[in-house]
């Protein structure tokens, strides 16, 4: 056999005891959008430790979370998405879910993509592939309009329930139409970790996904999943296009985003991904992402 066909280890991972609970997508079809209804909104809440299975829509979709933090996995990236963000997933991309922290999903539906917002420095690309957006003060409060139009549910801070008949659907339209072009304008932020197709590899992914500081370096991870550094190395290469460290720092990067989602203070989220001071972490924070860190782990207040 030769080296870079060698078996590789899935480094251990959860006991039995903390395996995660698996549910199945609610019923997509009626979340369906239409021509005469272009956006749908749907709303669920998940605890920590949940799966959605993976499924896909014949339809594009923004997810988010308006509390907790979740896992998303689409194509072949995976992201972190406190509430500060959301994913853009296009229509037919295979996803899936996992909770990291019990959250409130919310999960928009387009029946067409929006159109992109002429060159703009910052602004969005293509909508034909995954993206994390910034969600600002106005897309979360029309996000939240849209869930009790769908749901019939109370308004806000026990506000009137939502109208029926012509009132109900004028209102839907006005607001879908106002948060397709909040979402045009939404500032595209690189993030998301890429995930390779070999399996060999793709375990070993996984597992420093689930515990990104269990081992610092290359050598540690190569030990423990049984091959050797050189071996992964050339196979990070050759899937990812980046190398172990480019790769690993991006985990750093989401795990930054579930801590700081989790109220914990820069110095804690520094010394947790194991950085030798909190400027040393800010300082890659901004050379990576091209923003301040209260900016990028969502700490300011958005527009």
């Amino acid at each position: 056999m030769s080296v870079e066909n060698q078996p590789i280890r899935r480094p251990r991972g959860r006991t039995a005891a903390g395996e995660p609970t698996y549910v199945q997508p609610l019923d997509p079809l009626r979340f369906a959008p239409t021509s005469a209804r272009p956006v749908r909104a749907k709303a669920r809440r998940l605890a920590a430790d949940t799966r959605v299975d993976p499924h896909a829509h014949a339809w594009a979709q923004l997810s988010y979370s308006a509390a907790g933090v979740t896992r998303v996995t689409a194509g072949t990236s995976t992201y972190i998405v406190p509430p500060s963000r959301a994913v853009w997933i296009p229509a037919g991309v295979e996803h899936a879910v996992t909770v990291v922290q019990a959250a409130d999903l919310r999960t928009l539906y387009f029946h067409q993509a929006p159109e992109p917002v002429e060159a703009r420095a910052g602004g969005p690309g293509p909508w034909d592939r995954c993206r994390v957006v910034e969600v600002s003060s106005l897309l979360r409060e029309l996000v939240q309009q849209l869930v009790v139009l769908e749901t019939d549910a109370p308004g806000l801070e026990g506000g009137p329930p939502a109208p029926s008949g012509p009132a109900r659907t004028a209102r839907e339209h006005c607001l879908a139409t106002l948060a397709v072009d909040e979402l045009r304008q939404a500032r595209c932020l690189p993030l998301g970790v890429a995930l390779p197709q070999d399996r060999r590899l793709r375990g070993l992914c996984e597992a420093v996904l689930d515990d990104p500081v269990r081992h610092a370096t290359l050598e540690g991870w190569a030990a423990e999943a049984g091959a050797s550094a050189r071996t992964i190395a050339r196979l990070f290469r050759h899937e990812l296009g980046a190398s172990f460290v480019q790769w690993r720092q991006q985990v750093l990067l989401a795990r930054a985003l579930s801590l700081a989602a989790r109220g914990r203070p820069m110095s804690h989220i520094a010394a947790e991904l194991g950085y030798a001071s909190p400027s040393a972490f800010s300082a890659m924070v901004t050379r990576t992402v091209g923003m301040s860190p209260s900016r990028f782990f969502g700490l300011e207040r958005l527009g």
